[in-house]
C-alpha cells in the first residue's frame, strides 16, 4: 500500500503554481519532482494535477512518500534539541547549518532525519510534518506537527496570523526609526535562481521590528523581528532593502571576521495548543556563535 503526505495550503501560499509549491515550500528537489510526477505521486484535492497549475487556500496536496518508511524522510541517528513536545506537536531548536528537510543534493543530516529517527525509537509512526522552515544557516526554533490533524490547525494558525514567529538579528547600522513595519512585496530575482528581490509583482511580505539594543562606535543593532508572512529569505532581504544588512549574511549582508553565516536567530515560536487552546511561547537559547559576535560588540 502506497503511503502519502498531506499538506493544506495556507493563505501566504495562495496562487503559487504546484511546482514553485513543493520546490519552496516542501523543498523538494527537481530531481524528486521528475520521479513523483512518473510514480502518479503528487494529487490535488484527491486529483491528478499538472505542475503549472496554481493552488488555492485550503487546497489538500497530497505527495507519495517513500514506500520503505512512513516517515516521509529516511529515519537517520542525530542529535536533537528538544524545546517543547506534547502528543500533537513539538518545537526543535535547529543549529546553524543545519537544513529542516532533504533538498537538492542533501538528502541525509537534516533535522528531519533525526527527527525521523527520534519518531522510530519512541515507538510513533509519523509522517515528519515541518510547519514552517528556517533558511540552513539560520538556528532556532522549527515547530512540527505529529498528525495531519494538528498539521491543519497550525497551518490555520500560522496562516490567520495567530502562530507568532520571533527572530533576533544582528545588523549593520542603527535603523531610523528604532521600530517599524516594512511592507515590500518579494518576487524571483531575475537573473539569481537561488536568490530573491523586491519588486512590484512580487508577493506581499510583512515585517514589523524594533531594536533591542544599538551598539555605539561599532554602528550596529540587534533587532527584534516578527513575521506576519513568510516568504523565502523574508528577513533577511527586507533588512538589507532598508540598508541594515544582517552580519555574517554573504548573499544579503555583510561578512564579518566575527561570524562565518548571518547573525539571525529563530528566538521563540507563539501557538495556541491544539488540546485546550492555551498559549504557549517556547524560546530556543541562542547559539554559540551569536553570543561570542553579541558579546565582542557589547565590549566595544
Amino acid at each position: 500500500m502506497r503511503s502519502f503526505a498531506s499538506y493544506k495550503v495556507a493563505q501566504e501560499h495562495n496562487g503559487l503554481t504546484l511546482e514553485i509549491y513543493l520546490k519552496e515550500i516542501l523543498q523538494y528537489s527537481g530531481r524528486k519532482i521528475q520521479k513523483l510526477t512518473r510514480q502518479k505521486g503528487i494529487f490535488l484535492n484527491g486529483k491528478s494535477v499538472f505542475l503549472q497549475k496554481k493552488i488555492s487556500t485550503a487546497d489538500t496536496i497530497r505527495v507519495l512518500v517513500s514506500e520503505d518508511t512512513a516517515y516521509g524522510v529516511p529515519p537517520e541517528q542525530g542529535s536533537i534539541e528538544i524545546l517543547y513536545e506534547d502528543e500533537y506537536l513539538l518545537v526543535l531548536n535547529k543549529p546553524p547549518r543545519q537544513l529542516v528537510h532533504p533538498t537538492g543534493q542533501t538528502t541525509s543530516g537534516t533535522l528531519a532525519n533525526h527527527l525521523a529517527y527520534h519518531f522510530k525509537e519512541q515507538g510513533i509512526v509519523s509522517t515528519v510534518r515541518p510547519i514552517h522552515r528556517l533558511d540552513r544557516d539560520t538556528s532556532g526554533c522549527v515547530l512540527f506537527a505529529k498528525d495531519g490533524r494538528s498539521q491543519f490547525i497550525l497551518e490555520q494558525q500560522l496562516a490567520a496570523n495567530e502562530l507568532k514567529r520571533t527572530y533576533w538579528a544582528l545588523v549593520k547600522g542603527i535603523p531610523v526609526p528604532p521600530a517599524d513595519t516594512i511592507d515590500l512585496p518579494i518576487g524571483t530575482h531575475p537573473t539569481m535562481p537561488n536568490r530573491r528581490a523586491i519588486h512590484i509583482q512580487g508577493e506581499r511580505a510583512i515585517t514589523h521590528y524594533q531594536t533591542l539594543k544599538a551598539f555605539l562606535p561599532a554602528a550596529a543593532s540587534l533587532l527584534e523581528l516578527q513575521l506576519e508572512t513568510g516568504r523565502t529569505h523574508q528577513i533577511r532581504l527586507h533588512l538589507a532593502h532598508l540598508g541594515y544588512p544582517i552580519i555574517g549574511d554573504g548573499m544579503y549582508g555583510v561578512r564579518s571576521p566575527l561570524i562565518s553565516r548571518q547573525a539571525l536567530h529563530a528566538h521563540s515560536v507563539t501557538f495556541y495548543h491544539i488540546k485546550n487552546n492555551q498559549e504557549i511561547t517556547v524560546q530556543a537559547p541562542l547559539p554559540a556563535d551569536f553570543s561570542q559576535v553579541l558579546s565582542s560588540y557589547t565590549a566595544n
